[in-house]
């Protein structure tokens, strides 16, 4: 298990890195999609682009369950509210009036005192700009990390593996089976147990944790390997077949909590944990530090650039779809890299919206 300086885990820095540019293609691949006709060239691209890019939103929190739930790690709930939760918070207030300026912007409306108190009250009704949608998720899995971490401490290997089952079978199987062929029945008995504490994404923040701590077999490996494979497979095609099937893009397979999407997820997880590694040049792992700690800014403001690119007419269907997405998702990108990069150097505020 390679480590970074100050005890760094360098595949998680690799990690971290790959799931932020997963998410840039995600969102410029799913931007157009719907946009073309189903089963059309660029629909079948983006539907490849944007399928087999899903597994980063699951990557995300289980790298935060990786580190927050390690009860070999003190986190007081001082550390908790003011350095995790605060942090948070802060992003999301001024990432969503920067966003909001920014639509007025582009929009050319003159700014004015009801326009932005329009803003904020939008921010309060919970009408975040789409990917924002990550920041009171994750919140909501930090208020109960004291008591996951007291689970962790406790539990054997068995107990997670039949909370993993449970998780997998109640937040994941069922309700993409019942998307996919409704059943009153079954709904109605989904209903009655209420077994919230396996749904939502409690089972990834646990199972980052659960795949740093525990080593895996060879074959348990190789075999999840595969079934990763299989779920990218079935959620490109799947997502085809449903579509066809329905006349319009039904994307039931997109889901986080879709059991092909999880299984890309653990898989890429257990790849970099395992296969991947760098050199132990000191540079590089520097290097690989130092963008890794930028990421949450590139994932915040990340889309200002794609609403630049809309504004200016310039898309996904600009040039050849299958060189489009990969070539501007690079540019955006960097682009949002070296905007993190100079947000974080501001004092005192800087790592509160990187």
């Amino acid at each position: 298990m390679a480590r970074g300086e100050g005890g760094r885990l360098v595949y998680a820095d690799l990690l971290r890195v790959a799931a932020t540019l997963a998410v840039v293609i995600l969102h410029l691949s799913g931007g157009w999609i719907s946009e073309v006709p189903v089963a059309s060239g660029a629909w079948r691209v983006f539907n490849v682009y944007d399928g087999l890019t899903r597994w980063c939103v699951p990557v995300f929190v289980m790298l935060s369950g990786m580190f927050l739930l390690d009860p070999k790690k003190s986190l007081s709930y001082r550390s908790l509210f003011f350095r995790q939760i605060l942090r948070i918070v802060v992003a999301l207030v001024v990432w969503s009036v920067v966003y909001g300026l920014f639509a007025l912007f582009l929009n050319g409306t003159p700014l004015t005192l009801s326009a932005l108190i329009q803003i904020l009250r939008e921010l309060v009704w919970g009408k975040l700009h789409y990917h924002l949608w990550f920041l009171p998720m994750i919140v909501g899995l930090y208020l109960v990390t004291p008591f996951l971490r007291a689970f962790v401490r406790g539990a054997s290997r068995s107990d997670f593996h039949f909370f993993f089952l449970l998780v997998f079978v109640f937040a994941m199987l069922l309700p993409t089976l019942l998307r996919i062929r409704p059943s009153a029945t079954l709904s109605t008995w989904m209903d009655k147990l209420q077994l919230e504490l396996v749904l939502g994404y409690t089972g990834y923040y646990v199972l980052g944790y659960y795949l740093k701590t525990y080593t895996l077999g060879r074959i348990t490996e190789l075999l999840l390997y595969l079934l990763g494979l299989l779920g990218g497979a079935v959620t490109v095609w799947g997502t085809e077949w449903l579509s066809l099937r329905s006349g319009s893009s039904d994307f039931t397979l997109y889901s986080y909590f879709s059991p092909t999407v999880c299984a890309m997820a653990v898989a890429v997880f257990v790849l970099f944990r395992y296969l991947l590694g760098m050199s132990d040049e000191r540079s590089r792992r520097q290097q690989m530090a130092g963008l890794s700690a930028i990421t949450f800014g590139i994932y915040l403001c990340h889309d200002l650039f794609i609403m630049l690119l809309r504004h200016f007419g310039i898309s996904t269907l600009s040039f050849a779809p299958v060189a489009a997405v990969p070539a501007l998702s690079l540019l955006v990108f960097l682009c949002a890299a070296v905007l993190a990069w100079l947000l974080s150097k501001i004092p005192a505020v800087g790592r509160f919206i990187t």
